[in-house]
């Protein structure tokens, strides 16, 4: 569903809304904000780029421009994904058949643009091979025709025999390679290692004037010496030179020409001339290439990253039409690629790279790579016959793609109608019918799901009274849960040179833990502290009894022994015989500065004396005798002999804690108790804080040692201070 405060969505209703809603977006939100600086920004640069170039000011404004706009463009992008996201994906079929697509479509997809990724690369791969191998193999065979050459050149005698010599050699190999040409130039400050024999019959000089030209040179002027960086190795290799840009040669001509040129000399330690081979790189070769390769040779553009400028050349013969692999030319089978050659400058000897446009005919490739046996069948050679194997397994892999695509378009159909059948389901229940019922249509899966859905239903009224009728029992339990707080004191207590505080924490909504401050005088005061065993409503309704008692026997009984027997009477004779109660009575006496208690099988009560300074004080627990009140087992004589009273002096400063067992026996998730021990140590950590503070970390420590693990008990505690009197 389209959120109406979504600026972006097409929102229904009149115009004048929608202008509103976009006039907001575009003056009040940062994308919008940048959406209008930057078509305001480009609406004045760019007038100004038509007339002249924007000075650097300018140039930094427009550039924030287009910043601002590619920000906006970015956000419009990103908001019309997600809306396109809640329109589109929001049925389950359209994410269902989605997720095919990506599960079963996409890394189809992928492994065949990966595999037709590889074999591309090894087609061009080879094709570089190919050319390069094919180029060098010429380079090879002009130096071999340079050597052969000055070997024969070398043996003349006369002028007209030497003249005669290089132009035959040159006219005999022009037959094969067109444009080629040759020239004896100069050669100086050579030393050469030569065998003494051989060189005992080379002639120091020719007898004619260098250099001697033979051959058209149509493409460049014959090179009158040889440059310095040749050796005695002689060289072969590529020479490249540019077509001037007008004149004869059209303007649409590549200008780059490529020349294989091989350098030879006689066996000569100190030779004076060398044989120069020039062979064009001509459309006959080119299409000898392409007969034994399959690719044909296009345009050649030398790199821009050349130290100097190429020599001004001619061009040797008019390129026909379809000698470039631009056009028209390009097929399933036949890609354009680029193959780069090494040449070097002549007058430098510096190497450079020159890139040549290639087409490649991959079907014409593999059949020359491929086996050219024949299998039997037909003409097809064996490695036709696997290409054949190759396209039926594609052929049928494709097949079961679209059969497999066509299947789970099926099952996504019907898993989306036991989805929607569901979902209908749901809206009827939402709408409180109850009896609706979704068909069954198949028994699997999808069907025992409807099943379950309709068995759900039938369920749900049982459920909706049970859950009405635990609401009435949660409102009834925080009834009872208020009045056992108003039970309870509340707030601090401050008597003249006392300070008292006290916290309960129930387990259950209510709790069997009670506290009470009993004024006895105005210099005494009686302290109690019980915890009735068992929690909840029926713990609760013992602990509201016993503070009727408690209140009645306070005012008979002031010796904290004499209260505690009065009460377990009491308590004995309108108990159950399986609950019990565990108390703790103490008078304090402020004037003289005691505390007498009586501990009936509760928690002992941590004295921390202020005899120390804060941080180093101890804490001293104090554990009268004294069985739990309300056992049934006899008259109360054994709970009268057992039952002890102590009496200690109170200092200012004193600290005095009260607590049930839901304190001391709080447990974590691996069952450990707090402990009485850990307690003490925190208290007389503590005990020189207020009473907020000390409440606070007595508190933290618990949570922090439960992490998390449930209250299981009651948590009941009092805090008692003795203060300065006034």
């Amino acid at each position: 569903m389209v959120e109406p405060d979504r600026p972006l969505a097409l929102l229904p209703g009149d115009p004048p809304s929608r202008w509103r809603t976009r006039r907001t977006w575009l003056l009040r939100t940062f994308p919008g904000r940048a959406l209008v600086l930057g078509l305001a920004i480009k609406a004045i640069t760019w007038p100004l780029t038509l007339i002249s170039v924007l000075p650097s000011s300018l140039e930094a404004v427009d550039m924030v421009g287009s910043l601002a706009l590619l920000f906006a463009f970015a956000y419009g992008l990103t908001r019309i994904g997600v809306w396109a996201k809640r329109r589109l994906l929001w049925r389950v079929r359209r994410k269902l058949i989605l997720s095919y697509v990506f599960v079963g479509v996409v890394p189809a997809m992928l492994v065949i643009t990966f595999f037709l990724l590889a074999g591309l690369i090894l087609i061009f791969n080879v094709s570089s091979y190919l050319v390069q191998s094919r180029v060098r193999s010429l380079t090879d065979q002009a130096r071999f025709l340079a050597q052969t050459a000055a070997l024969e050149v070398q043996r003349t005698t006369t002028a007209e025999a030497l003249v005669e010599t290089i132009e035959r050699r040159q006219s005999s190999t022009e037959t094969r390679y067109p444009y080629v040409a040759m020239a004896i130039v100069p050669a100086e400050g050579l030393t050469c290692q030569v065998e003494p024999v051989k060189a005992a019959r080379v002639p120091r000089t020719l007898p004619a004037a260098l250099p001697i030209a033979a051959g058209p040179w149509g493409h460049l002027d014959p090179p009158d010496r040889l440059p310095k960086w040749i050796d005695c190795d002689g060289f072969s290799g590529i020479v490249a030179y540019d077509l001037p840009a007008a004149g004869a040669v059209p303007a649409e001509e590549p200008r780059t020409r490529l020349v294989m040129r091989a350098v030879a000399f006689p066996e000569s330690p100190n030779p004076a001339w060398a044989v120069v081979l020039d062979m064009p790189l001509s459309v006959a070769i080119e299409r000898r290439i392409q007969d034994e390769t399959g690719i044909r040779l296009g345009e050649v553009a030398a790199l821009p990253d050349r130290g100097r400028p190429l020599p001004l050349g001619r061009p040797v013969e008019e390129r026909p039409a379809d000698a470039d692999t631009g056009g028209p030319t390009l097929s399933l089978t036949s890609q354009r690629w680029v193959v780069f050659l090494d040449y070097h400058d002549w007058t430098t000897g510096e190497p450079a790279s020159a890139s040549v446009a290639i087409l490649i005919n991959m079907w014409e490739i593999y059949n020359r790579i491929s086996v050219v046996s024949q299998t039997g069948l037909g003409n097809m050679n064996f490695g036709q016959l696997l290409l054949a194997v190759l396209a039926l397994v594609g052929t049928l892999f494709l097949i079961i793609q679209f059969v497999a695509l066509v299947i789970g378009f099926v099952l996504a159909r019907q898993i989306t109608g036991a989805v929607h059948d569901l979902f209908t389901g749901t809206q009827h229940v939402r709408a409180g019918d109850f009896a609706h019922q979704i068909p069954v249509r198949a028994r699997d899966q999808l069907g025992e799901l409807a099943e379950s859905f309709n068995l759900m239903t039938g369920e749900v009224t049982t459920l909706l009274g049970e859950m009405a009728e635990k609401g009435r029992m949660e409102q009834e339990m925080f009834a009872a849960r208020e009045i056992q707080q108003k039970l309870l004191p509340t707030g601090d207590l401050r008597v003249t040179g006392l300070a008292l505080t006290a916290f309960c924490i129930p387990a259950r909504e209510v709790a069997g833990d009670y506290y009470d401050f009993l004024p006895i005088t105005d210099s005494m005061l009686g302290l109690l502290i019980a915890d009735v065993a068992g929690k909840g409503l029926a713990a609760g309704l013992y602990m509201a009894q016993l503070k009727v008692i408690v209140q009645s026997l306070a005012r008979l009984h002031h010796e904290p022994k004499e209260f505690l027997i009065a009460v377990n009477k009491v308590v004995s004779a309108n108990l159950d015989g399986k609950s019990f109660i565990t108390m703790t009575y103490g008078v304090i006496d402020v004037e003289r500065g005691e505390m007498t208690f009586a501990r009936a099988g509760h928690c002992p009560l941590i004295h921390v004396p202020a005899d120390r300074p804060a941080g180093m004080r101890k804490a001293r627990m104090l554990t009268p005798d004294g069985l739990v009140v309300g056992l049934q087992i006899d008259d109360g004589t054994m709970f009268e002999s057992l039952l002890q009273e102590q009496t200690i002096k109170l200092a200012p400063g004193d600290l005095v804690v009260w607590f049930t067992d839901g304190i001391s026996e709080t447990m974590n998730d691996a069952f450990d108790c707090f402990g009485e021990a850990r307690l003490a140590r925190v208290v007389e950590q503590y005990a020189h804080l207020p009473f907020d503070q000390l409440r606070a970390y007595v508190l933290a420590e618990l949570r922090a040692f439960a992490a998390g693990a449930d209250q299981h008990d009651d948590m009941t505690m009092i805090l008692m201070k003795i203060e300065e009197p006034a």
